[in-house]
């Protein structure tokens, strides 16, 4: 325990000098103390550096037991957003890291994935992702009425109309994705003043849910044993991968540097060129992509994830395998971590009380998604890794659905990309059928 203070006492010394300049900036939300992304970018790395090294010092073992070090770099760059120092919603850094680091680091978590392994991962994991979608389906309408049952004056100035159509915009998010989102906010004719308070209300629950994913992820075995589950699948899938990797590792060369980096963004080039040449031919068929619920296939994201995805899958029956014996998995990782930290850079924690009834909701409705995969999993013994990834594949998408997968092990990422992939196919129609059932209650 003394410990614990202590390293608590530390953090607080060093995050000191970064709470007085908060305290001296006159608008943290418009005005951040740091506007250069160079900066913001070197402050991040900075955090990161701070919280691996502190991982390797006795003096804080007992602290990362309690608290994983990627949670650390999600809520660290989170509380700096908050207090003004940095600004998510003004830097591009988040952009860079999801479309380049993103698509790299799935190139490389990939290139030694084990197929036999995910193979024997079972039905548990597919049973999982549709229970989380349930979840979210379900839990918009139950959050709505429960609220408007509770406490009807804390919603605010929104008229039922608009409300049910807005959340609907967080339902197409939070089963697939950005797009979904957009289609969703096109089909109810969502009004813009509505659906920015809308986004906020989604990436703030949505991060929190993913810091607890984070957290549970580092006590996983725990959770495991109070579900009764058999996670012996996926710690085969992950001692197979790094059994092969200690086999074939080795001390890189330059060569073997060069090799591994041309792959991983040759990879996103190949991605890039691929989104932008077949999303806009998608909207030639606009119309009856929409008639069917497929919007994503419009969506340059959507294609830059799936290219990356399967040059990463496919170059894992070639030679270019052995490349995670110089580090492939190692590299894809630092990737992950510095995406963790510009995510985390995006959530301001103060806007919860600008609008606490829509906030409510959310909450509420996170938490009926949170119930639901709690009982599917205690009801088929299924691994605590599955209800993470189920989840935030649906609720995080491609940009996170990886990230909560490597808190478990670098060797389960391609797991959580091939689960949100599928999110994006089935966010319109969950989106959908969830928005007419608020209507219904709001009616």
């Amino acid at each position: 325990m003394k410990k614990i203070i202590r390293l608590l006492g530390i953090f607080a010394l060093m995050l000191m000098p970064v709470f007085l300049m908060a305290q001296g900036a006159e608008a943290a939300a418009s005005s951040p103390v740091f506007t250069n992304d160079a900066v913001v970018l070197g402050i991040l790395i900075c955090l990161l550096g701070l919280v691996f090294w502190t991982d390797t010092l006795p003096a804080f073992k007992g602290f990362y037991k309690v608290v994983p070090t990627l949670l650390l770099c999600y809520f660290l760059p989170a509380i700096l957003n908050s207090l003004g120092i940095i600004s998510g919603e003004q830097s591009s850094l988040y952009y860079m890291a999801s479309r380049y680091l993103l698509p790299a680091s799935l190139i490389l978590l990939c290139i030694s994935i084990d197929f036999q392994g995910i193979k024997n991962l079972g039905p548990k994991a597919l049973i999982m992702f549709f229970s989380a979608t349930l979840g979210i389906v379900i839990g918009g309408p139950i959050a709505l009425l429960f609220v408007s049952y509770v406490a009807p004056d804390l919603i605010g100035n929104v008229t039922p109309d608009e409300l049910w159509r807005g959340l609907a915009t967080i339902a197409g998010s939070w089963i697939g994705g950005g797009a979904n989102q957009t289609a969703m906010k096109e089909i109810f004719e969502v009004q813009d003043n509505i659906f920015a308070s809308m986004i906020v209300v989604d990436v703030i629950v949505a991060n929190i849910w993913m810091g607890f994913l984070l957290y549970g992820a580092g006590i996983s075995d725990k959770i495991d044993k109070l579900l009764k589950a058999d996670n012996t699948a996926i710690t085969d899938l992950k001692n197979r991968v790094e059994n092969y990797s200690a086999s074939i590792a080795r001390i890189p060369t330059t060569t073997d540097v060069f090799m591994l980096l041309s792959v991983a963004f040759g990879g996103v080039a190949l991605a890039h060129f691929g989104a932008d040449t077949i999303a806009p031919a998608m909207t030639g068929f606009k119309e009856s992509l929409e008639a069917i619920g497929l919007t994503s296939l419009m969506s340059k994201f959507f294609w830059m994830i799936v290219i990356a995805t399967t040059v990463g899958l496919i170059l894992s029956f070639t030679s270019a395998r052995k490349l995670e014996g110089v580090g492939a998995s190692r590299i894809g990782s630092v990737f992950i971590y510095v995406l963790v930290a510009t995510i985390g850079m995006k959530m301001d924690l103060g806007e919860v009380f600008n609008n606490l009834g829509l906030f409510a909701v959310g909450f509420v409705w996170m938490l009926v998604h949170v119930i639901i995969l709690l009982f599917v999993a205690w009801l088929i013994k299924a691994p605590f890794f599955f209800v993470a990834v189920g989840s935030q594949a649906n609720v995080g998408g491609a940009a996170s659905a990886p990230i909560v997968a490597s808190a478990f092990s670098p060797a389960l990422a391609p797991v959580g990309v091939l689960m949100a992939v599928l999110g994006y196919a089935l966010g319109t129609y969950g989106a959908l059928i969830c928005a007419w059932m608020m209507q219904a209650v709001v009616s």
